[in-house]
């Protein structure tokens, strides 16, 4: 507080006469003194008509209402400032036919601030521990205010709390073109400055209605007042009661000022007293918590359990904001919660804001929650509304059916007709999302021409925003590479030292997945690419992240463990099949078998077999007794002697490195005898050398119903293209698919056995 104080230092006047806007020039410095160090990196240079002491009076006089009510919705925290208005702005010139047509265009405009607050206007309850801005009230005529001004000036040393918390009331209803004039008139200053020493006599009713005037008023939200206020606040949570605890977190809200501190020891209150929560409260509160983006996920466990008492009184707006408020603060829904809030939606989804309609979708993608009823119904509402949606609730509607799976083509079709004409109003963001939904999806519209090349310019018009947002071009990158689009110029900026650097360093996500695999899909998609490509350092790592989240998954499925025994069992031994990641770019592994020119596998994978066993070569399958004089018969042949023993005495070298020296003389032996056996493992002897080369290479491919659209046998985006990888560099990918495979689970191991040997030996050969 004495910091405070000290910034509040009074000039040399005394006594103040005329209009607000007396002396405006030696006052706005006054006024702007705490106001110069940003709070939290929070202060945007919107603010600064309010901060410049060089500014005239007539200038500030005559800012518009207009211009300061987007200054103050675009400097609060936590919003997503709608690019629309960040569009228009910076791309339309005043006057040209287009800048004409935004009256026509309003479907772009979004209000981040209040939108998501029409809940509040669908009970009376509401008013009670909300803010409303647009509450009429009583305005202060230019002579009342220079009257009480006055009166702060003269009578400053014996003012009341209750009266100085009276003038900051009164004051807030000044003209809205007169309150930037109050701002800088240094009486103003004089009266806060009086409140902040006397804010330890306010009682919580005063210090609601004090904040209400700042919020009237437009005080910054990076003014150093503001934390002294914040700091009494917090001291008073536990004598406030639930409706004015949510009625300053609103007025924060307003201000646009986070307050961890204020947030923490409401919380705790909560704790004690979430139970006595009504329904507007508990709705205005997760409204409040989405917005903070800070909530303990205890207390939003026992949140879920009132919604669950509330479910049958909440009205659809509601639904919307209580899926918007989990979804902003990280926290999920069960299962139940939201198959009830998708039956409520379903009773009347024709009422559905698409506000409303979209943060619900939110929460089905954040929770991965199937309610098919629901996505039925959407689909049939959905193409009517995607024209008159804003690109960034398109971009959430096509993100959420991508994410649950669900192609709806009538759904996916409308959005593809419906970007081209404005995908100026695009962030870089909504560009990515969007690319990403279709690739993943493996949907091509039929305006597929017309899409892609006018989300590719738009990528390229992006190009500023991707050195602060990196991963947004990986990911139109790869959604692009999904529907086999490679953009060559915008893969070598991607590939390039200096935009992996940024992407390093800038992001707050780990994308040596998302380079490593653009980097793999170019070098067998394109090879005619003569850009930049990862580092060999890079390209290593990447592998080694990505195989040991393969490997992890895979050992931890039974049915594909299941199925590796067994056809290793069918084929002779492991040495016949190896799993691994034939294209490790694509982050699925693989089990690879190659068959020689009959049809017969090979046992290539000597990795599999330990060397102390590779003279047993797992021969017990074949059906023969075998003995040490076989045994050393073979490795022989009919040379005689001691050849086996000779060789590791004189060089040291274990039976595998042997044989390999060895492997030319013995060719003949070794086959005469395989043949007279008639066994084929013992082609497993056959070094490297003396192994045919493989006719056909197989990819053994376990699948899942992830890999898939819902409901459906359309493979999705990335497993696509890795089929596609693999064809191009001579695999034959050979599906044991999910709706297969697993019903066999349940059936004998013969009938298990023959289905892997068609499945191998037969299937499209």
């Amino acid at each position: 507080m004495a910091a405070t104080l000290k910034l509040f230092k009074p000039l040399g006047h005394r006594a103040f006469c005329g209009p607000f806007a007396y002396s405006a020039t030696q006052s706005v410095a006054y006024w702007n003194v705490g106001n110069r160090t940003r709070h939290r990196g929070q202060d945007p240079p919107e603010h600064s008509s309010l901060h410049h002491p060089a500014k005239k009076v007539e200038k500030t006089c005559n800012t518009s209402s207009p211009r300061r009510t987007l200054t103050t919705s675009s400097a609060l925290p936590g919003v997503e400032l709608s690019r629309a208005s960040a569009s228009k702005a910076s791309a339309l010139k005043p006057g040209s036919p287009r800048a004409m047509k935004i009256d026509e265009e309003d479907v772009e405009v979004f209000d981040s601030f209040e939108d998501p607050r029409v809940f509040l206007q669908l009970r009376p309850e509401y008013q009670l521990h909300s803010y409303n801005r647009a509450e009429p009230c009583q305005p202060l005529s230019v002579s009342e205010g220079e009257l009480i001004l006055h009166k702060v000036t003269v009578y400053q040393d014996n003012l009341q709390p209750q009266t100085i918390a009276d003038y900051l009331c009164k004051l807030s209803s000044v003209p809205a073109e007169q309150r930037p004039v109050l701002l800088s008139n240094a009486r103003f200053a004089l009266l806060c400055q009086l409140s902040v020493k006397n804010i330890q006599l306010f009682d919580a009713p005063e210090l609601i209605n004090i904040l209400k005037a700042f919020v009237s008023l437009g005080i910054p939200h990076s003014h150093s007042m503001l934390d002294v206020y914040e700091t009494r606040v917090c001291h008073k949570v536990w004598e406030m009661s639930l409706d004015q605890l949510l009625l300053v977190a609103d007025l924060w809200r307003y201000l646009g000022r986070r307050v961890p501190r204020f947030f923490e020891i409401f919380f705790s209150y909560l704790n004690l007293h979430w139970k006595d929560l009504s329904l507007s409260q508990l709705i205005h509160l997760i409204y409040i918590i989405g917005e903070s983006r800070q909530v303990p996920q205890e207390l939003m466990q026992k949140l879920e359990s009132l919604i669950i008492k509330y479910i049958d009184f909440i009205n659809l707006e509601e639904a919307g904001t209580i899926c918007l408020g989990f979804f902003k603060s990280s926290s999920s829904l069960s299962e139940f919660v939201m198959r009830k809030i998708g039956d409520l939606a379903c009773a009347d989804m024709q009422r559905l804001s698409s506000y409303a309609l979209v943060n619900i979708l939110k929460m089905f993608r954040f929770t991965h929650v199937d309610h098919m009823n629901f996505m039925k119904q959407f689909g049939q509402i959905a193409p009517q509304r995607i024209p008159s949606l804003g690109v960034q609730g398109v971009m959430h509607l096509t993100l959420a059916c991508s994410a649950l799976r669900i192609l709806d083509e009538g759904v996916m079709n409308a959005v593809a007709a419906s970007l081209p004409p404005r995908v100026a109003y695009c962030r870089s963001k909504d560009v990515a999302k969007i690319l990403w939904s279709f690739g993943t999806l493996n949907y091509k519209p039929p305006n597929t021409e017309e899409f892609y090349s006018s989300l590719i310019n738009e990528v390229h018009r992006k190009m500023p925003e991707f050195n602060r947002y990196p991963e947004h071009l990986l990911t139109c990158l790869l959604g692009l590479a999904f529907s086999e689009y490679f953009p060559v110029e915008l893969i070598d900026f991607a590939l390039s030292p200096g935009f992996i650097r940024i992407a390093q360093e800038r992001s707050k996500f780990e994308l040596t997945k998302e380079l490593y695999t653009l980097d793999g899909t170019v070098g067998i998609e394109c090879p005619d690419y003569r850009g930049n490509r990862l580092s060999s350092h890079l390209q290593q790592e990447g592998s080694e992240l990505l195989w040991n989240l393969a490997r992890k998954d895979m050992s931890s499925k039974p049915e594909f463990l299941e199925a590796l025994l067994l056809l290793e069992t069918m084929l002779g031994g492991p040495q016949y099949i190896k799993h691994h990641m034939i294209l490790p770019h694509t982050r699925s592994s693989d089990l690879e078998v190659q068959l020689d020119v009959n049809m017969k596998p090979l046992p290539f994978n000597r990795e599999a077999v330990p060397t102390e066993d590779v003279a047993k070569l797992r021969l017990k399958h074949v059906g023969v007794s075998l003995t040490d004089a076989l045994i050393n018969q073979l490795l022989k042949g009919k040379t005689g002697g001691h050849f086996q023993g000779e060789t590791e005495s004189e060089t040291g070298q274990q039976p595998m490195e042997s044989e390999k020296k060895a492997a030319m003389p013995l060719e003949c032996s070794l086959h005469t005898v395989a043949d007279r056996l008639g066994a084929t493992e013992m082609a497993g002897l056959c070094p490297p050398a003396c192994m045919q080369a493989p006719q056909v290479k197989l990819a053994i491919q376990l699948t899942n119903k992830n890999q898939y659209c819902y409901g459906s046998r359309n493979l999705l985006g990335l497993h696509n293209m890795k089929r596609r990888q693999l064809n191009r560099l001579g695999y034959r990918v050979v599906e044991l698919s999910h709706w297969e495979w697993l019903p066999l689970l349940k059936r004998t191991r013969l009938e298990k056995l023959a289905f892997l040997h068609e499945k191998v030996f037969t299937s499209d050969l």
